[in-house]
Formats: structure tokens, sequence, C-alpha cells
């Protein structure tokens, strides 16, 4: 994708009785506000639901209760367009149109490099198609690197690029994948919340401590077990592997 720049947001509400309010806000209200940005390429919200939760492979404690993943692309040069979408967010609270603040909780969120896409190769379809391509759902892997740049995260990444993602996007009913690298999380070490903003704002920690892996669906997320290989080494500890549903607009009944 043209992207180099991303932000994810892994979250749940606090409030059980507020998911039509929290879908209603986002996907009517904020991600339409977003995407209107010339600076926003591309973003969407997908659910966890509690049939989802029930066949994930991995949730860390912290991670567990996650009902709702986020992601949104920057047009380059990023720096400006994530100034630009970090401006919505505060105008946004400005605005009095923040409603999820009170109940939502973002145990991970930040930013991430785009480090590779993967197409299936059956596929007619351009790595920078990929993520407009219309889906049923995706599967969602978040990791820790213990030692982010180390000589046996280099042979990992190199296991996935070139054997463990491209076998598994050739799978009838995956079309595609990314990886991500993180910038800056919530969940980086040493990482703190600066006061006085409505948005995330970078730390100053180690690069790639964070990685996602995000694969994206033909096939009902509940046809079959989507998931993807798995570290099995010390190098990477996996903090969440599990499908995710596509959000039908006013259908948000997942969690009553």
């Amino acid at each position: 994708m043209r992207a180099r720049k991303a932000y994810f947001s892994f979250s749940h509400l606090s409030d059980h009785t507020m998911h039509h309010v929290y879908n209603s806000w986002h996907q009517l209200d904020h991600r339409p506000e977003n995407l209107a940005l010339d600076g926003v390429l591309y973003g969407e919200r997908w659910v966890h639901t509690p049939r989802c939760a029930a066949s994930r492979r991995a949730a860390d404690p912290v991670l567990a209760p996650v009902q709702y993943v986020t992601a949104y692309w920057f047009a380059e040069p990023s720096e400006p367009s994530i100034k630009e979408w970090q401006e919505l967010a505060e105008i946004s609270f400005q605005w009095g149109r923040r409603p999820d603040r009170p109940w939502t909780l973002r145990p991970l969120q930040g930013f991430f490099s785009c480090v590779q896409t993967y197409v299936n190769p059956a596929l007619p379809l351009s790595a920078d198609a990929l993520p407009y391509r219309p889906k049923r759902g995706v599967y969602v892997v978040a990791t820790r690197m213990l030692e982010p740049h180390s000589d046996e995260a280099q042979s990992l990444f190199e296991w996935y690029d070139s054997k463990a993602i491209p076998a598994h996007v050739a799978q009838q009913g995956i079309a595609g994948a990314c990886t991500f690298s993180s910038d800056s999380t919530t969940l980086d070490k040493g990482w703190h919340e600066r006061e006085g903003t409505a948005t995330f704002d970078a730390g100053t920690g180690e690069r790639g401590q964070i990685r996602v892996y995000l694969y994206f669906l033909d096939a009902d997320p509940h046809s079959r077990d989507f998931a993807p290989p798995l570290p099995e080494s010390g190098t990477e500890q996996v903090l969440f592997a599990g499908p995710l549903e596509t959000i039908t607009p006013w259908q948000w009944d997942w969690f009553d």
C-alpha cells in the first residue's frame, strides 16, 4: 500500500450498555470525519464478538477484554497527515463530539510502520488495492518482540516474509495480509501518556517492540480456523490472536 505509517487501536468498553452509542458515533460520525481528511488514505474498524472470542488462539490478560480493533493508514508525507488527524481528534473534543471518552479503554494503541503487504496469488489485485477490497472480516495477531533488534528477531522476520505469511495467504478464503512494526505504542516499555491531549501522542522508546499481522478474509471468519502460524521461539510473545468481523452499519447487537 502507498501508506508507510498506520495507527492501530485495540479497545473495549467499560460500560456494556454503550455499544450501540459507541458504534453509532464511530461509524456514522467519527470515521467519516477521519476519512474526509486529505491525509487519511483508509480507515476501518472490526468487532471481536463473543463468538470470535470463543475461537481466538491467544490473548494476554491486558488484551483479553478487547472488543474492537481500529486501523488508519496515512498518506505521505506522513508527519503532516498524522498532525492533521490529531488535530481532528482535538477539535472533535472541542465540538463536544467525543462521547466515547468516559467508557472506552484502549490498552493497545499507537503508530506503526507498514512493513510488507502480501496478496493471495490467485487474485488479480495489487498490493495498494488490497485494504480497499470488500472483506467479511480479518484475523489479527499482535505480538511483543522481546529483543526487537536482535539477530534472532531478524531471522524470525525472514521466516515470516519468505515462508510463513506467503504460504498462509495462498489459502482459499484469505485475500492477503499486511505486517506492521511499531514506532510507538501504549505497551512500549517506559511509555507515558502526555497530559492535555485528546488523542495518542508518540513516545521515544525503541521502535519495533510491538508487531501487528493483519489478514484480510474473503470467507466468513467462523467458517474455519484462519489462525496463521504463531511463533514457537522465545523471541516473540503473542499478545492477541483471533478473528474479527466486518461491521455492518446499524447492526450493532453482538453484545446485547
